[in-house]
């Protein structure tokens, strides 16, 4: 599968600029074969916005169906970060719109960080996974990456590929340069990790936004500047695979 990641500086509430920007990000990688490309964190409308429960979009709304449009005109699917509103309650929600347009999967953060996130939403309470392109993927939000019980609860479901927008900021690059990795190693799973850079607000993103194969290698990384990533994943290996999930001694 060819996956296509984009690391961008937060549209910081100008929701034309970031529809823009994601239709010309999605003709790229249509262009460019990729299955599916993947935006950040909250991509709508921007992580770090100011009055984002006003600006946070109900799941049909017309913003996120123009970029449905976008993904059935470029061929490729298309995964992002949005504040979503349902009535009063608000979510740190991801979408997956399918090749066709369609809207196949959709998701909510579980594990909020900080004061801010859960001050601003409401947790999600369920794991999600859904066929792309022969593969079962998954999505996780930023944080949620960090957490081993999740990635080990998708994987055991059949997962082998892991789509998660997300907004990491300065002092935590080990998330991007370790974490990411180690998790995937781990689980056996791959990780599409789309992250913003720059500066906004009070937050300094670290970029460094990675596709890690199944056994933890890096596919391809970007730095710390605006980036369109595109790579093939390579083949899991079955002689590779951790076998961690079936050799655990719980201990009493």
């Amino acid at each position: 599968m060819r996956i296509a990641v984009w690391q961008g500086h937060s549209p910081a509430a100008d929701l034309e600029q970031a529809l823009s920007e994601a239709e010309t990000a999605l003709a790229a990688a249509g262009v460019m074969g990729a299955t599916v490309l993947v935006l950040p964190e909250v991509w709508l409308p921007g992580y770090n916005a100011e009055g984002i429960p006003a600006l946070a979009l109900q799941r049909e709304a017309p913003e996120l169906q123009r970029l449905a449009v976008a993904a059935r005109r470029a061929g490729c699917a298309l995964a992002l970060g949005y504040a979503e509103r349902e009535r009063e309650t608000v979510y740190n929600a991801a979408v997956v719109f399918g090749a066709d347009g369609t809207q196949f999967a959709h998701y909510r953060k579980v594990q909020l960080y900080g004061a801010r996130e859960r001050a601003l939403y409401t947790p999600g309470e369920a794991l999600v996974t859904f066929p792309l392109a022969g593969e079962i993927a998954a999505l996780l939000i930023c944080y949620d990456i960090e957490f081993a019980p999740h990635i080990r609860a998708l994987a055991d479901r059949g997962a082998t590929l892991i789509l998660c927008p997300t907004a990491n900021m300065q002092p935590f690059t080990h998330v991007p340069d370790v974490t990411v990795r180690a998790m995937a190693a781990n689980h056996g799973v791959a990780v599409a990790y789309s992250n913003f850079c720059g500066a906004e607000g009070d937050l300094t993103y670290t970029g460094r936004s990675l596709i890690a194969g199944p056994h933890g290698e890096i596919v391809a990384q970007a730095g710390e500047t605006p980036c369109l990533l595109i790579a093939d994943l390579p083949p899991r290996d079955p002689a590779r695979i951790s076998t961690q999930g079936t050799d655990l001694r719980p201990l009493t």
